[in-house]
Order: structure tokens, then C-alpha cells, then sequence
């Protein structure tokens, strides 16, 4: 670096130039070449570099490569590159101020550490591509973990980033967050409950990306569309977005719908009220009503919108001051909302129109007419 210095001033005074002028121009040109050369460098990782590394990862069988030696990651390495060389080449540019130096190098020491800081997020991001399935526990897990990993290096970021500010060694920093451990756990509470709960979550099977979830004192009835350590982002049936924690759901009893969508079919159970009054003997000695729950089981395995395979039953309830209660239990295809709600609407209308033509009367109460 010296003979760089000093062929640089010999060339300089060679043009003629003498004096103070000589240690100005020749600290102008140094700061050139360095800042060239660092455009340089960051010019050959993103155009030859990068290319390169792609190539070489698509070649290969293996998928781990894809992901983490992926684009966004190679972008955010290469950016630290031009840094790195402001870095080293900065006491071979300002070695006549060294006041401006240190200052230059602890700003450029700060953004190598922000960068890289960056850079290490971008590739935890990435082994969440590792686990393409919504539904696996392994990716919950990364997630989880990503999480945690994401924390700890933004925090030892920011003890670096001090310790360069301050001018002090970051290990005696570190050693003195000992005292600070209590407030450490109190300032991350939430972050520790939040990994606990994803990983009680996660462990039991209780949620995936997809399920549709229902928690009524949380105003969730929709989708689950993301799941992080300290969130739970559901999309309502209405599109509104609602976000908890996870120790939300694990300490409330939320209803998963999962089950329901593997199975085939909606079940459906709905009671109707006959007035005793209507129920009467025909003349083959069978009760009207019981004529009538037999057509109605009959019909509903005829059904096409109902699964005869899980034996529609249409049974005699408690009875109760509303009169004669018989209870109509049956599996719908539709799960749709829409759907589901539309042929339970048919098939209850049907009943009450064909109880007509038995002679059975619905009860209803009709309002207090007295004044």
C-alpha cells in the first residue's frame, strides 16, 4: 500500500504539480480508486457471481441448495462486499487523517454489521422453503425456530453496533447483560410465551396453515393464513383479518373445522315441534306421525343431497310443553356455508310442508292477544 502511496505522489508531482496541492490530490485519487474498486467488486458478485452460483445450484438434484443459495440471499450477501472494501482500503486512503479514518471506519464497520445482519435473516427466511407443505408440523417447527434465531442475531446486532459506537470489546458487553437477565425475560415475555404456545400448538396438532378455525371470544371464524411465533393471522368468512397470539388460542378452546373438511359430508340435526291436538290413529291403527317419520327417513335416503351411507335417522325427542318433538339427523354433501345452509333450508321445508299432508300441525306460540 505505501509504494501505492508513493507512486501515486511521484506522478502527480511528474504533472507538474508541487506543494500542499500534491497531498490533496493524491488523498482525492486514492478515495477514487478505493470507491471504484469497491463498485467493482459488488458489480462482479451481482453480474458474474451470482449467475454463476444459480447455475450451479439448478444443476444439482438436491433442493436444500435452491433454497438457501437462493437470489434474495446472494443480493443481500453481495451488498456487503463494497463495504468490506471501503473497509480495508481506508488506512491506505486517509493515512494523513487519522481523526477522519476512524470515524469512516467505525461508520463502515456499523453498515457491515447491519448488512450482514440482514443477510443471516434472509438465509433463516429461507429454510422456511425447505418445507413447502402448509400442514407439516416440521414447518411450523422451522418456524418457530426461524423465529427464535431471528431475535437472537437482531440482538446481538445491536450489542455489536454499541459496542462499535462506544469503542468497547462487545464480549465485555455481553458479560455485563448478565445483571440485566431479568429485564431481558420481561422485556421478551411475550416472545418466550408466544414460542412455548407455537411449539404446544404445533406438538398436539392443534393448527396448520389453512385450517379454518372458529374462537368466538377472539372474533376468529375463518382461515388460518399465517403462523408465526408471536402471531396467528386468520381471514374471517367476512375477509377481515384478525391477528392473535398463540397463547391465545392455546389458552381459550378454539373449534378447528379440519375434521369436518377430511370427512365426507356436514352433519345436520334439527328438531320440530308437532301440537299434540294433531296427532291422531288412522284407520290401520298406525299414529300419523309415526306414517310420517318413516316417509321422512325413506325420503331422506332417497335424497340426492344427503349421504344414505350414514343412515339418516329421524327419531322421537322429549317432548316438552312446545308439543311432539321429533329430531332429523342427517349428512349433507355440500360443506360449503352456502351450500350447506341452502339444501338444509330444502329439506326443512319439505318437512313441513308433507306434515300437512299427514294431518300434523307445527306448533307455534302465538302472542298474548289479551290486553
Amino acid at each position: 500500500m505505501d509504494r501505492i502511496q508513493i507512486w501515486v505522489e511521484q506522478l502527480i508531482t511528474a504533472c507538474g504539480v508541487t506543494g500542499d496541492a500534491v497531498n490533496a490530490i493524491t488523498h482525492t485519487a486514492l478515495v477514487i480508486v478505493a470507491f471504484l474498486l469497491a463498485a467493482l467488486s459488488g458489480w462482479i458478485c451481482r453480474k458474474a457471481l451470482i449467475p454463476v452460483i444459480l447455475k450451479v445450484t439448478a444443476k444439482t438434484e438436491a433442493k436444500w441448495d435452491d433454497a438457501l443459495f437462493n437470489e434474495r440471499v446472494l443480493k443481500a450477501a453481495c451488498s456487503i462486499v463494497p463495504a468490506i472494501v471501503i473497509w480495508l482500503l481506508l488506512p491506505w486512503t486517509f493515512y494523513d487523517f487519522p481523526t477522519v479514518r476512524e470515524l469512516l471506519t467505525r461508520l463502515t464497520a456499523i453498515y457491515i454489521t447491519v448488512m450482514s445482519t440482514r443477510t443471516i435473516i434472509v438465509f433463516i427466511d429461507s429454510l422456511m422453503l425447505l418445507e413447502n407443505s402448509p400442514r407439516s408440523a416440521r414447518r411450523q417447527y422451522l418456524y418457530s425456530i426461524c423465529g427464535v434465531l431471528k431475535i437472537i442475531i437482531i440482538f446481538i446486532a445491536i450489542i455489536v453496533v454499541i459496542a462499535i459506537v462506544v469503542d468497547k470489546d462487545p464480549s465485555t458487553l455481553f458479560a455485563g447483560l448478565g445483571a440485566a437477565s431479568a429485564i431481558l425475560m420481561l422485556a421478551f415475555q411475550d416472545t418466550i410465551k408466544g414460542l412455548v404456545a407455537g411449539i404446544r400448538l404445533t406438538n398436539n396438532d392443534m393448527i396448520h396453515i389453512g385450517d379454518w378455525i372458529t374462537l368466538n371470544a377472539a372474533g376468529i371464524n375463518g382461515r388460518v393464513e399465517h403462523i408465526s411465533l408471536t402471531t396467528v393471522k386468520v381471514r374471517n368468512f367476512d375477509n377481515t383479518i384478525v391477528t392473535v397470539t398463540p397463547q391465545t388460542l392455546v389458552d381459550g378452546s378454539f373449534q378447528n373445522w379440519l375434521g369436518m373438511e377430511q370427512n365426507e359430508g356436514r352433519k345436520q340435526t334439527r328438531k320440530v315441534y308437532f301440537d299434540f291436538r294433531s296427532i291422531r290413529l288412522d284407520d290401520d291403527g298406525v299414529a300419523n306421525i309415526t306414517k310420517f317419520r318413516q316417509h321422512m327417513e325413506q325420503w331422506l335416503c332417497e335424497n340426492p343431497k344427503v349421504i344414505a351411507e350414514k343412515n339418516p335417522l329421524v327419531r322421537q325427542a322429549e317432548a316438552s310443553q312446545a308439543g311432539c318433538c321429533l329430531e332429523f339427523t342427517f349428512w349433507l354433501y355440500a360443506q360449503a356455508w352456502a351450500d350447506f345452509e341452502h339444501d338444509t333450508a330444502d329439506i326443512m321445508e319439505y318437512i313441513f310442508a308433507a306434515s300437512t299432508e299427514y294431518g300434523l300441525t307445527i306448533y307455534q306460540q302465538f302472542p298474548d292477544q289479551r290486553s
